[in-house]
């Protein structure tokens, strides 16, 4: 049994935001993150390339607070928490995570319409992080 903790849900949270964006950096399209986007439809007055290091931080951010919210919730939602139910449960958790990210951020907020590629490469990237994150927080690294 593995004890989870806040302090598990931070550095899950941060150290599969970090592994997520190294592979959006090496394996995207270059274009700034939809995070540029936000920050710059609601705080900036350029386009979203302008923006691609608040962007990232924001990305850290959110990165790490849903981090922390998966850690809060897993011992609501198991029993015992294990290695193969947190991976299990994150990447469930990636998909929802995927799914609001493209439908409500991108598409609702920012009216964007990815291609398929696009939305694809952003489904995978979302459930590296959620394969880190259970990995990170289920093996009890912290």
């Amino acid at each position: 049994m593995v004890t989870v903790t806040l302090v598990s849900g931070l550095a899950g949270g941060l150290v599969a935001t970090i592994v997520m964006t190294v592979l959006m950096m090496a394996l995207g399209d270059g274009s700034p993150p939809p995070t540029a986007a936000l920050w710059a439809k609601f705080v900036g007055d350029d386009g979203p390339e302008s923006y691609v290091p608040q962007g990232m931080v924001l990305h850290v951010l959110y990165g790490v607070g849903a981090g922390v919210a998966f850690a809060l919730a897993l011992p609501m939602v198991v029993a015992e928490v294990t290695l193969a139910n947190a991976v299990g449960l994150a990447v469930a958790y990636a998909v929802v995570l995927t799914v609001v990210g493209a439908m409500v951020w991108m598409k609702g907020v920012l009216g964007m319409d990815p291609d398929r590629a696009t939305a694809m490469q952003f489904g995978f990237f979302h459930l590296v992080y959620g394969l880190v994150l259970g990995g990170f927080v289920g093996a009890g690294l912290v």
